[in-house]
């Protein structure tokens, strides 16, 4: 490891520290009680740029580019943490309301089936439009040399760009079923508190898995 990547190893390990312990764990949801959407913001924004930024020095030898644009992909991404803590709030109370008629999961099978069913649903209705909206924002922030001018922002022009063979025959048909619904099945099984904090690092995790991928296979994904 060279030491321009202590930074990255400290980030993670101090992550894993402050929740190693009991007080500042206890900080944390004192924090996410007070405003679990603003802390879902700063979640996504950091863990999940952070991620790429990692995946861009495994297949660049970089943590940054001319063109990454830190502070636009920290605002994106931000601004999906906070849907993304919304949409966990809406299904994960809605699909029990229809499956079980309103009431809890007995049991450790229907906690399973419930989680199971949760992530089921989200994943097929709103991980696609999301994952779409992230990469056009990708596409958007690179066009611009690492900016997102709001004025020349084009949605049908940004959708002519769009990599469909990509989206639709690696990330939807792939990663959706083999990974994002399995990884929010145990994610949905979690306090309520730690269900966006284990999204974001699932982020983490599959940007780093599919880089390592690419470097012989030349695939790559959007990381939800």
């Amino acid at each position: 490891m060279k030491w321009r990547d202590g930074w990255a190893f400290l980030i993670f390990a101090g992550g894993a520290a402050f929740f190693a312990f009991p007080g500042t764990r206890e900080l944390y949801q004192k924090a996410y009680a007070f405003s679990p959407a603003l802390l879902s913001f700063g979640k996504f924004a950091v863990l999940a740029t952070a991620g790429e930024m990692l995946i861009l020095r495994l297949r660049s030898g970089r943590y940054l580019s001319r063109n990454f644009g830190l502070l636009p992909k920290m605002l994106v991404w931000g601004v999906l943490g906070v849907l993304i803590y919304c949409v966990f709030v809406i299904f994960s109370a809605g699909v029990p309301a229809l499956i079980f008629g309103g009431a809890s999961p007995a049991g450790v099978l229907q906690r399973i089936a419930a989680a199971l069913l949760i992530s089921v649903f989200m994943n097929l209705i709103f991980a696609p439009p999301m994952m779409l909206v992230h990469h056009l924002s990708d596409i958007f922030i690179a066009d611009n040399e690492g900016r997102f001018p709001l004025r020349r922002l084009n949605v049908r022009l940004l959708l002519r760009k769009a990599d469909w063979d990509k989206l639709w025959g690696f990330i939807y048909k792939r990663t959706i079923p083999l990974f994002w619904i399995p990884a929010h099945t145990v994610t949905f099984l979690l306090p309520p508190e730690f269900r966006v904090l284990f999204a974001a690092l699932l982020s983490v995790v599959l940007g780093l898995f599919l880089a390592l991928a690419s470097r012989s296979s030349g695939a790559s994904a959007d990381a939800v």
